[in-house]
């Protein structure tokens, strides 16, 4: 399988480190990047082959990675209409239509958008993906296989669901750390040192998810698990709920989601 990837950066990095350490040859992968720095490393880095420009020799693959920003998206994808025949195209722009990468690259159709997280870079990512009604079984698995070297995937059985999972995982590590941050300067307004506040919010929270992962039981229940009552936890978790946390979640993936279904308008101007 010869993938190309369109745009050198960081989550295009992430999936080819993945890839390589999967088995893929670095001869099947080629990066198309302006950058001439951005070249060089790529190419000492991963050994793969890299490219100014669209030329023919990258174009023919059998994957094309859409790794630019969404604001670069229309420009990079106009000189490759008419160009495009058996290639599944994977998008991973956030907020940029199936409809609209299609007509950039001038009608054609199999396409895969996809919705990676920044885990990725560390090979612990969840991806969302939705793909096109005219790609085949073996093609997604293809899909399945690139996102795989960098963690796990889910695919949506609408578009529109992809704007939630860009609202739920895509931004959801910024979510993460933010609590993350609170928690730990809520130690150290009680009198923790800064760096135990750290050791302990920050453990804390990825051994929490850990666990979470590696249960078979609903989140629902392993919290009750830990909350005795007239506990401690209690009191914090009662707190929190006269605050309002749950409401204030659902609120900013509410936003989250509503944003990308704005940016996915924006691209069909």
């Amino acid at each position: 399988m010869k993938i190309t990837f369109l745009g050198g950066g960081n989550m295009a990095s992430a999936l080819i480190g993945g890839m390589l350490k999967q088995g893929f040859a670095p001869q099947d992968i080629a990066v198309v990047e302006l950058s001439e720095e951005g070249r060089a490393r790529l190419a000492s880095q991963f050994g793969v082959r890299t490219a100014g420009s669209l030329t023919d020799d990258v174009v023919d693959c059998d994957v094309l990675v859409l790794a630019v920003k969404p604001q670069q998206m229309q420009a990079a994808l106009v000189p490759l209409a008419g160009r495009m025949s058996r290639q599944t195209v994977v998008s991973i722009a956030a907020g940029t239509l199936l409809a609209s990468v299609s007509k950039w690259l001038g009608g054609h159709t199999r396409i895969v958008r996809a919705m990676p997280n920044t885990p990725a870079l560390i090979g612990q990512g969840v991806t969302g993906l939705f793909a096109d009604p005219s790609v085949s079984a073996d093609e997604r698995a293809a899909v399945e296989r690139i996102i795989g070297a960098v963690g796990t995937s889910v695919w949506v059985d609408a578009e529109s669901l992809i704007d939630v999972v860009t609202a739920v995982s895509g931004s959801g590590p910024a979510y993460v750390f933010y609590f993350i941050e609170a928690l730990q300067a809520a130690g150290e307004a009680q009198g923790l040192p800064a760096e135990t506040a750290r050791t302990l919010a920050l453990r804390t929270f990825t051994g929490a998810s850990a666990l979470a992962a590696q249960s078979t039981e609903p989140c629902s229940v392993l919290r009750e698990r830990v909350t005795s009552k007239g506990g401690t936890t209690e009191a914090a978790l009662r707190s929190m709920g006269q605050d309002g946390l749950p409401a204030l979640i659902g609120r900013a993936v509410a936003a989250a989601t509503e944003r990308g279904r704005e940016l996915g308008r924006q691209s069909q101007d």
